[in-house]
């Protein structure tokens, strides 16, 4: 399994045309170019079909936006997980708020990846939520509100439910390590987030839809060094 140095910012291209093919090359290898310029971790998770192409170009840990539960067989349309592994990615996102998941396919995902050494970190919209994905063990519980997903206003709005939630995951799985996400696109709100105990942040649009987007990086990749 890959291991990753915390704290971390893995950057989810979603599915803007602004990451599409050579242009999400492009923003991987910016990717690339922070995490080696500032000695940080950075993840990159591109569009499923771009996985190849941008694992044969950058060196920095690369998940897929979303992995299905299922083994090979007659599953039209799904992301088998050892299809990932093939492609290059080291690592899936799990149960984003714009791909939920039923609990027990998340088990099922998070099972299977530990046996693949294939990185999960499943995210969570709520405290309780974040609560009973943490005893499932998987590697990172990343909450993120499904209101303030892409709205530009950080999670760390809401200082307390953080607080909460990353007691929660202590609580229930010490091994599980907390992240944050949802309208985090500043330095200051990956600052905030660090202090309030996550060991990292999930971001999207901030970084994918900026016009400068290696600008955008840098001030927030060196807000991690701060810590």
């Amino acid at each position: 399994m890959v291991s990753l140095k915390f704290p971390v910012i893995i950057l989810n291209f979603k599915n803007y045309t602004q990451s599409v093919g050579e242009k999400g090359v492009k923003l991987a290898k910016i990717a690339e170019e922070v995490a080696k310029e500032l000695s940080v971790e950075i993840v990159v998770c591109p569009q499923t079909v771009d996985i190849r192409l941008i694992h044969q170009s950058v060196s920095i840990p690369i998940f897929a936006q979303h992995t299905d539960p299922n083994d090979s067989g007659s599953h039209t349309g799904n992301n088998l997980m050892e299809a990932m592994v093939q492609s290059g990615a080291s690592g899936t996102l799990v149960n984003h708020s714009e791909h939920q998941l039923k609990l027990s396919d998340i088990e099922k995902i998070v099972a299977k990846a530990k046996r693949l050494d294939f990185f999960t970190c499943v995210c969570a919209n709520n405290l309780q939520a974040s609560r009973a994905i943490s005893a499932l063990g998987p590697p990172t519980c990343a909450m993120e509100p499904p209101e303030l997903i892409g709205s530009g206003i950080s999670v760390t709005t809401k200082p307390d439910l953080v607080r909460q939630t990353i007691q929660a995951i202590k609580e229930t799985n010490a091994s599980v390590t907390p992240l944050v996400g949802a309208g985090v696109s500043t330095a200051k709100d990956v600052s905030e987030a660090l202090q309030l105990g996550a060991k990292g942040v999930l971001l999207a649009s901030g970084f994918v839809k900026s016009k400068e987007p290696k600008s955008v990086l840098l001030k927030m990749a060196s807000a991690m060094l701060e810590k």
